[in-house]
């Protein structure tokens, strides 16, 4: 990654950039950024309650689909909130410690680091630039379901003859694997990157989907609720949100 020069906005930066992503101070901005690929649209729509072929939901595709910073309003008028989905790192040209103040990241309230398969160096590059400006954030790991559907072939699992049995079995060690696996890979990774521990949050985005949408918590839920939570609380405890919002 080379010598990372610190890069400091100024005030006209940061009022041009709050102006660029119609920033509000009675809303709360969540920003979900990553790489290309790692389902940013996808769990932008579950957050605010709508499957991707939903109206006003974000578009999605196998491709990166987002070449701007695209704003989502939550519609739920209980939920004060606006949810941005940042370009995919990857598909900018430009190294990775640009790629926090190229996309104004340092104006939002709160970042969430989303990582599909590898946790990347522009994952890290945001997590620092992030405690530099003393903004929280979230890592979350995506598609658990795809993962834990690839262990469990790893480990032998064939639909066509397995029974119900075997299935649940393999589903456990498999689902138990991932999650031990993911939680010391980003311990790790932070380590290295002298960066303090935090949660990872491992999640599926159907379920974040029912967990908002349908307020049900589905059987294979990982992180998605604890994840829900703890957004709602950091948005209130800094906006005021009204508790009720929380239950």
């Amino acid at each position: 990654m080379g010598i990372q020069p610190v890069i400091i906005p100024t005030p006209e930066e940061v009022a041009a950039a709050k102006l660029k992503v119609q920033y509000q101070d009675h809303l709360f901005h969540f920003a979900v950024a990553g790489v290309s690929g790692s389902g940013k649209s996808s769990l932008i729509n579950a957050f605010r309650g709508l499957r991707n072929k939903d109206v006003g939901a974000a578009p999605t595709g196998i491709v990166e689909t987002t070449s701007t910073v695209d704003r989502y309003p939550d519609p739920n008028p209980r939920n004060p909130f606006v949810w941005y989905d940042i370009p995919g790192a990857g598909t900018l040209q430009q190294s990775d410690w640009l790629y926090f103040n190229s996309q104004g990241l340092f104006v939002f309230d709160c970042i969430i680091v989303l990582f599909d398969a590898r946790f990347t160096t522009t994952d890290i590059a945001i997590l620092k630039n992030c405690q530099r400006f003393q903004i929280p954030t979230y890592i979350v790991r995506s598609k658990a379901d795809t993962h834990i559907r690839n262990i469990m072939r790893d480990m032998g699992y064939e639909s066509s003859s397995d029974d119900r049995a075997r299935r649940t079995e393999l589903y456990n060690a498999a689902r138990e694997q991932y999650i031990k696996e993911t939680r010391v890979t980003v311990q790790r990774n932070l380590q290295e990157a002298d960066l303090p521990d935090q949660k990872v949050y491992i999640v599926c985005n159907t379920t974040v989907l029912s967990t908002v949408k349908d307020r049900t918590l589905a059987s294979k839920t990982i992180d998605e609720l604890d994840l829900m939570r703890d957004l709602l609380e950091e948005a209130r405890s800094r906006r005021c949100i009204p508790q009720r919002i929380l239950q």
